[in-house]
């Protein structure tokens, strides 16, 4: 897929408020601190599309972009970061599930997955609560220039290892690096795939 054009849509914390759902949407979520805004800029080829920031947290909406007119990459914020009030993370919390739970068009999520750490149990608990409502997602472990081939694999050993404790077939996993292009075209070549599946559907109901 060639990236032609990238918009900014409209930002909310109501997935009520999102745009009419007539086109895929395709969401990117992750830790805190993960590197998703960096991601988001290099599949998009925008280096200032989504905003980034040394600072965890930059995300507090639902952020809506068009790309090529024809699907919605979804900006969605970061879980497990400490430092906000208890009311503040659950508002959060209440906000994402909701959107997660409703999005009718939503084709997948992109559950971003730093590759340099162990497994987060953080990390588990938002993906088995993706696994447990049906909706689909990829793994995409990031940052893989920051350290040797083989530790970010070890890593990703553990992590399946981990996940195999919950999940009988695990998500399709994905390696990737904002620094050097690394997994763009993985990502956007399976976004293109899952756009003709949602456009030869004929049992769309919200058209």
């Amino acid at each position: 897929m060639i990236v032609k054009n990238a918009t900014f849509v409209i930002s909310n914390s109501d997935y009520r408020k999102c745009p009419p759902p007539q086109k895929p949407e395709y969401a990117f979520v992750g830790r805190s601190n993960v590197g998703k805004s960096s991601l988001i800029n290099m599949l998009t080829g925008n280096g200032k599309l989504a905003k980034t920031s040394v600072q965890p947290g930059k995300t507090q909406l639902i952020n809506h972009f068009e790309i090529n007119g024809e699907w919605y990459l979804v900006d969605l914020p970061g879980y497990g970061y400490a430092r906000i009030s208890r009311a503040q993370r659950e508002k959060w919390t209440k906000m994402m599930k909701g959107y997660l739970l409703n999005r009718s068009n939503l084709m997948c999520v992109f559950v971003l997955v730093d590759s340099r750490i162990p497994p987060q149990e953080i990390d588990i608990e938002f993906i088995d609560f993706l696994g447990e409502n049906g909706i689909p997602l990829m793994i995409v472990f990031t940052k893989t220039d920051k350290q040797k081939h083989g530790e970010t694999m070890q890593n990703i050993a553990k992590f399946k290892r981990r996940m195999l404790q919950d999940w009988e077939e695990l998500p399709e996993m994905l390696l990737s690096s904002s620094v050097t292009g690394y997994g763009r075209d993985t990502i956007l070549d399976t976004i293109e795939k899952m756009n003709k599946n949602y456009w030869n559907d004929d049992q769309k109901t919200d058209l």
